[in-house]
């Protein structure tokens, strides 16, 4: 590759031009490479992604489909003329949202229609520039490029980085074709950004990979706990779950700023940041000091108490309040609450899971809900909110840490069960998972990885220390970047970018936070020759050589049938579901839902039994001792930085809501930081001055905003803009390799430009 000065790109010069028609595309790819998928693609386009079919249901009036931002997955009755989306309103009687919609959902057919929109394949030519390629170029480069780099280095030598944020059958299509058929062996999703932390925590604990709650769980509470959460920004639909509880519920948030949610809670506890474990611990200790449990429900239905007993013994009062700076007399207010409530839920996202020790201290929270018998019953649970709008779906069906419907690549009975549902030689199965995302980057450093497919996904933005991110993807031999828009961060860095339709362009499912099924559907036309990503990996499958593999993958929907065959006698069975009708009509569904004795209900909750899928039937007790942080603050970087949330308008790296013109009004255009006016008084800054923030990777401008949110010696930058992964520190959790985005160590000075 050449070097990120030279990799300028004049693609947004083709953005008209190369609206070509999609009969036109089919034409080229039809007469470069006849066979049966071509001539399937030119008979029935809109089987993928292609030509004039939108909703099925009326080609005038109104259908539903989930939303495609966050994991909350409400759904909206897209409004339609002619077949083709109009408008859209938030679903009134839908199970998640009830009428509701936050400003993202309300732009979501806004955004598709950008002049950043990739519209046709680019591909780099000799003088360093993205330009203009037909598909069938495209195709083939893709196809000699990799399979060149895997027979000079070996099949492993090239990976892919995947997403939450595609249909679950998408999804599928893509992890079997990469490890099935193109024979890597390494691959992951962005969600290890996220969720892997609650992931691991749940395995681990559960047994399973088992959210346990229902969102009927935030109004049935009369105590909730969040932790590292602020869903009046990230999740505002469940945020207002929580204000319909008409329990009159006791709100208890532990944050080290005082976000939106901890201005609204009964008792805020201004943790000293990453101290929850300590917390957690105490309160457990207190919980078993006093006898708060069900010592009958510990002994039938948890392993290790007497040790996890022990163990916390040591976490007194006094100890807890040293370690995490909160007062003895409000560690107590927080133990009562909890003690009084009959019905206490846990809450936690990336607050928790974005930690260096993001497993043990989500497994803290799940050890006090345990033996406090504040599981399985309404109104309980130790419940992660999942963060993009298909995290379960990656979690279970992506094909990259897990083999495919949550089984076990190492397992041999698991990889035959694949193998015969597929239908493929069980030797095209890796025996063991892939690297996780941190270590696919290592191997790029280290020459094992020399060729990289990035899918629906921004790491040169995303990634932690965001200067080595991008270092490293300029390393590769050849990088393909698949997106529904031209201009992303990572985009500008390919060798190959090919246009994929988004959201509302095409078919498929997601799976939300609390494991609901829902449809999304194609009401929109691609632009140009953007296709579905479907049709891509159909395409590439075919062009690779390995199509006959994937004859049975003709639509999204025939995916969803196999991956119920997968899915039958795991935990997340969903046999008893026909197809996207019924899903559609029952208004999603919640998994389990197996072909005999599913319940239809539409709010769900697990281990109401008491019955957790270890083989023992059991819930494990899995603590270990906190760990310091992997920066500490100093002289020279004397302010610790927190990230997260900008505001309900913005997502992730901003590629989509930046595309609104109602969304950028929302919010803050420019990068800002908040520091607390003590700190800024003893730095003469004054509100509006541009500073600098600097850590040992990199260096930022912002604007000062002077707020009593954080507290003296920590200063916050919210996670979206393109510089505040310049500063963080690439620190992982040991067990789900999660990274750290939440505390490292900057000082902050004035600029003088």
């Amino acid at each position: 590759m050449t070097s990120v000065t030279s990799k300028t790109t004049d693609a947004s010069k083709t953005s008209d031009a190369s609206k070509t028609t999609d009969a036109s595309a089919l034409g080229q790819l039809l007469h470069a490479r006849s066979g049966p998928l071509t001539r399937e693609l030119l008979l029935q386009p809109a089987r993928f992604g292609l030509g004039q079919r939108t909703a099925k249901d009326q080609p005038d009036g109104t259908t539903r489909m989930v939303c495609g931002y966050c994991s909350t997955g409400c759904s909206l009755d897209v409004h339609l003329r002619d077949g083709l989306a109009t408008s859209l309103s938030p679903t009134t009687d839908y199970a998640v949202n009830l009428g509701m919609a936050c400003p993202k959902g309300w732009e979501a057919l806004r955004v598709l229609d950008s002049p950043e929109r990739a519209t046709t394949p680019l591909l780099r030519n000799a003088d360093g520039k993205l330009a203009p390629t037909d598909w069938h170029t495209a195709l083939q480069t893709f196809v000699s490029r990799f399979q060149a780099i895997q027979a000079q280095h070996g099949a492993e030598s090239v990976a892919f980085l995947s997403t939450g944020q595609i249909p679950t059958e998408e999804m599928a299509l893509l992890g079997a074709l990469a490890k099935f058929g193109m024979g890597m062996k390494h691959g992951d999703g962005n969600t290890r950004q996220c969720m892997a932390s609650a992931a691991v925590a749940y395995k681990q604990s559960f047994g399973f990979d088992a959210p346990p709650y229902t969102y009927a769980d935030f109004e049935q509470s009369d105590v909730l706990v969040f932790v590292g959460a602020n869903p009046c920004l990230a999740h505002p639909i469940m945020w207002e779950r929580v204000m319909r509880n008409p329990h009159d519920p006791a709100i208890i948030v532990v944050d080290p700023r005082t976000t939106e949610t901890a201005a609204a809670a009964t008792q805020h506890l201004a943790i000293r940041p990453k101290a929850d474990m300590s917390l957690f611990y105490g309160l457990a200790n207190l919980a078993i000091q006093e006898g708060w449990g069900d010592h009958n429900l510990i002994e039938r239905h948890i392993s290790g108490f007497p040790e996890f007993a022990t163990f916390v013994a040591d976490y007194s009062l006094d100890r807890v309040a040293e370690e995490t700076g909160l007062a003895p007399d409000e560690l107590r207010r927080c133990a009562d609450l909890i003690r009084d409530g009959r019905r206490v839920s846990f809450w936690w996202t990336m607050g928790v899971n974005q930690s260096h020790q993001g497993v043990r201290t989500a497994q803290s929270i799940i050890n006090l809900a345990l033996i406090t018998g504040n599981m399985g019953r309404p109104g309980t649970g130790a419940n992660s909110i999942t963060g993009q709008c298909n995290a379960m779906g990656s979690r279970l069906f992506s094909n990259t840490t897990n083999l495919l419907g949550g089984h076990d690549f190492g397992n041999p009975e698991h990889r035959q069960k694949v193998a015969d549902a597929l239908g493929i030689d069980v030797a095209r199965i890796p025996t063991e998972a892939s690297w996780p995302y941190h270590r696919i980057l290592e191997g790029v450093l280290r020459g094992q990885i020399r060729g990289l497919w990035v899918i629906c996904t921004n790491p040169a933005h995303s990634w932690i220390n965001q200067h080595q991110a991008r270092d490293i993807l300029d390393r590769l031999d050849f990088l393909v970047v698949q997106d529904m828009y031209r201009t992303t961060d990572t985009a500008q860095l390919a060798d190959l970018v090919l246009p994929a339709a988004g959201w509302g362009e095409k078919e498929g499912t997601f799976i939300n936070s609390e494991r609901r099924i829902g449809v999304i559907k194609k009401v929109s036309r691609a632009p140009g020759q953007a296709l579905a990503d479907f049709a891509i990996f159909r395409l590439i499958a075919e062009y690779w050589g390995c199509g006959s593999m994937f004859e049975a993958w003709r639509t999204p929907e025939d995916v969803f049938q196999l991956l119920k065959q997968l899915s039958a006698g795991q935990p997340c069975d969903i046999t008893g579901i026909h197809d996207y009708r019924h899903l559609d009509a029952a208004g999603g569904i919640q998994w389990p839902f197996p072909k005999t004795g599913a319940d239809v209900s539409r709010e769900r909750r697990l281990f109401e039994d008491g019955a957790f899928y270890h083989s023992d039937g059991k819930a494990k007790l899995i603590f270990d001792p906190p760990r310091p942080l992997p920066e500490a603050v100093s002289a020279r970087f004397p302010f610790l930085l927190l990230t997260g949330r900008g505001t309900a308008s913005q997502w992730h790296t901003q590629t989509r809501t930046s595309q609104s013109d109602v969304l950028r009004k929302l919010y803050p255009q420019a990068l800002y930081v908040e520091i607390n006016p003590l700190d800024a008084r003893e730095l003469q800054i004054r509100p509006g001055d541009m500073v600098n923030v600097v850590s040992q990777r990199g260096r930022v401008r912002a604007k000062a905003v002077l707020a009593h949110s954080v507290r003296p010696g920590q200063v916050f930058l919210p996670m979206h803009y393109e510089g505040t992964n310049q500063l963080t520190f690439a620190a992982f959790d040991p067990h789900s390799s999660q990274p750290s985005y939440k505390a490292c160590a900057v000082r902050v000075e004035k600029s003088m430009v």
